[in-house]
């Protein structure tokens, strides 16, 4: 029996029969707005129905130009418009797929001085206070609506999906926190529904108008948990759900969360599938498709959450960044084969938060598929790549997938580097899959790899190499401090890999994200939640109580037995480099733990008793049994340096080129681009 027959088996959507239960979820790629962008997002939708993935939808576009997400964001208002959205659906359509214009208007999240709400409210997470609609801009938007769905099917796509979640202009109007209005548009539940319900049934009759057969699919994408105070609660979204089944909606995805919401959704220390449960009873309450989201990242998962019938379908958007191949692989019972997302965000909503264009970490091809290429070479070398951290792994895969011979040396027995000192931070699980996905990829490839194998330049002089790849990576930086060398002291990576026992009372040099890393795993008492829906869910505070708005409750602190002081130089907010979607959760997390921060200090020196320190003038003694160096990193170059002394030119890569805080992105970007040039 194949290991995942429900999500392999067929469904029918609307008029539609696609032949699995995967759909590429929308997201915003950064595309929209490039001058080149309409080309490069046809071929990365092309390559993901290639993959397996039967329909998509696409990064959410405006239907006028209030709702844009910046000045140049884009909008489909007009006809002239359309030629580049031919490219996207005529490349879906030849590979066989189905594709979904998101039509999304930001409401108060835009970021142009002409933003509109329902209420003149700003966003905590805005710098621009929007304007409200009167009745007209409310019947105006709802005409635009039904403007830009006919035009979507002029274009070909397939349907249209209304993005009705994370907070954006259809969801402000369902929550009492951003709906103020006593109108025909607001006030109580049921008018406060009325909007999103005339969008749905415009961009119903503006799509049926626009196509005769077979009839269009509309999507909506509906928030079950606004995870906001005053957000809508569960009952009024399945209310929502049951009168946008009556309006013609034929597919139903669900969101969790607002951009300001302090619950983390989608984040790698958020369990599989941790919605899902919210999904299933919505699925009880209509009788067409259910597409469960968030944290579905693996075949299994996806299989449990459509098994339980949670689901009839799993909405993937970052999987298919990281491995567009996905639903192939699992079709093929090769799960192993899969380059797992691992919810970092740092490539992606990261990138797409900050007007970048979205990538991944695990894999940098995504975005830049016509850019960054892999073909096979024309001549096989013999190459070495020296370190198997991820700049090494990347780079060692890329090379042999290419044709190339490579030898991939490892002075420590295992693979990883400081990916194996990720993946050992609680909440940070989901490294260990690429480390997997990495090795199962040199085992497919024969790739010759050589474990607790220090390359030297004369080995390598002697190898018979035609090109060399140094990617040795950065060793913790040791600072000039008296008292650096006693006993009481280790460096982070020392402590996370087990090799020195920490005490009770712990110092933390440094504030960045190793340091924050560091802390997490040293006030880690219980099972870490990221393994446990039940206590992810009751750490921080969402309810499954249908009457609760915004399915939020009071979280409970759970302070470590072991007392944690992290200590920062620059008198900034600690963390404040931390990732720019997770530095928060990082932050709210140890605050809960009882780590105490202390930042523009001194390092004066270190004593048995614990750390020196001076403090707006003064000097302190923060007692500590033990004190852990997280003051930043040193590239491993000496073999470059080697190398270049006796005439070899390497190729060096990730944090042998240059140091910086366990920056994968980078270094996997660089392994792999190393590997396309050679």
């Amino acid at each position: 029996m194949h290991p995942f027959p429900h999500l392999l088996s067929p469904i029918r959507i609307g008029a539609r029969t696609i032949p699995n239960r995967a759909i590429m979820g929308s997201m915003h790629l950064g595309l929209e707005e490039h001058p080149e962008g309409f080309p490069r997002m046809a071929e990365f939708y092309a390559e993901r129905v290639r993959g397996g993935t039967p329909l998509v939808v696409t990064g959410g576009i405006s239907p006028n130009r209030e709702g844009r997400p910046s000045p140049h964001g884009a909008v489909l208002d007009d006809p002239s418009q359309l030629a580049d959205h031919r490219l996207i659906t005529e490349a879906v359509h030849a590979e066989g797929g189905l594709v979904l214009l998101q039509l999304l208007h930001f409401g108060r999240y835009a970021s142009h001085p002409g933003l509109v709400a329902p209420s003149a409210l700003r966003a905590p997470i805005a710098e621009l206070t929007p304007r409200e609609l009167d009745d007209a801009d409310v019947r105006r938007t709802i005409e635009d609506y039904r403007r830009a769905a006919g035009l979507a099917m002029d274009a070909g796509y397939d349907g249209v999906e209304v993005m009705g979640s994370e907070g954006y202009l259809v969801n402000e109007f369902l929550a009492p926190a951003t709906n103020r209005r006593d109108d025909a548009w607001g006030g109580d539940a049921e008018r406060r529904r009325a909007f999103p319900l005339a969008v749905a049934r415009a961009v119903r009759e503006g799509m049926d108008a626009a196509v005769d057969a077979p009839a269009p699919v509309l999507s909506f994408r509906i928030s079950l948990a606004d995870l906001v105070p005053g957000g809508a609660t569960a009952e009024e979204a399945l209310d929502l759900a049951r009168e946008l089944e009556g309006a013609g909606v034929d597919l139903f995805v669900t969101g969790f969360g607002w951009h300001e919401s302090r619950v983390p959704t989608i984040a790698t220390g958020v369990p599989r599938a941790a919605f899902a449960a919210f999904a299933g009873r919505l699925r009880e309450a209509v009788s067409v498709p259910v597409a469960a989201s968030n944290r579905i990242n693996t075949p299994a998962a996806a299989e449990a959450v459509l098994a339980r019938g949670d689901a009839d379908l799993v909405s993937l958007a970052r999987p298919l960044l990281a491995d567009p191949a996905f639903v192939r692989k699992a079709a093929a019972a090769q799960p192993e084969r899969i380059n797992t997302c691992i919810g970092c965000n740092q490539a992606c909503i990261d990138h797409a938060l900050s007007g970048r264009i979205t990538s991944c970490l695990v894999n940098p091809r995504a975005c830049h598929e016509t850019l960054l290429v892999l073909g096979p070479v024309r001549r096989r070398k013999r190459i070495a790549v020296v370190g198997a951290g991820p700049a090494g792994l990347a780079a060692a895969t890329a090379l042999a997938e290419r044709g190339h011979a490579a030898v991939l040396f490892e002075a420590r027995d295992r693979l990883g580097g400081q990916f194996d000192l990720a993946r050992r931070i609680p909440g940070k699980e989901e490294f260990s899959e690429t480390l997997r996905y990495y090795g199962g990829e040199l085992d497919r490839l024969g790739v010759e790899t050589r474990l607790g194998a220090a390359a030297s330049a004369a080995q390598l002089a002697e190898g018979g190499f035609d090109e060399v790849v140094v990617a040795t990576g950065v060793a913790p930086r040791v600072p000039a401090l008296r008292g650096v060398d006693l006993p009481l002291v280790a460096d982070y990576a020392r402590i996370l890999r087990g090799e020195h026992e920490a005490g009770e009372r712990v110092a933390i040099l440094g504030a960045g994200g190793i340091g924050f890393d560091t802390a997490t795993f040293l006030t880690q008492d219980l099972p870490p939640a990221s393994l446990d829906v039940s206590r992810f869910m009751r750490e921080w505070g969402v309810t499954d109580d249908g009457r609760i708005p915004g399915a939020l409750v009071g979280t409970a602190a759970e302070p470590s037995a072991r007392r944690v002081t992290m200590l920062q130089r620059k008198a900034s907010k600690a963390g404040a480099g931390l990732g720019l979607t997770t530095g928060w959760i990082h932050r709210t997390e140890v605050r809960r733990r009882g780590v105490e921060t202390v930042v523009g200090v001194g390092y004066e020196e270190i004593v048995p008793e614990g750390v020196v320190v001076s403090v707006g003038g003064s000097s302190r003694l923060i007692p500590a049994d033990t004190v852990v160096l997280c003051t930043g990193q040193e590239s491993v170059r000496g073999l470059a340096d080697e190398l270049d002394g006796i005439g070899i030119a390497a190729h060096v890569i990730g944090g042998a080129r240059l140091a910086g805080e366990l920056d994968a992105k980078r270094a996997i970007r660089e392994g792999t681009e190393v590997a396309a040039a050679l």
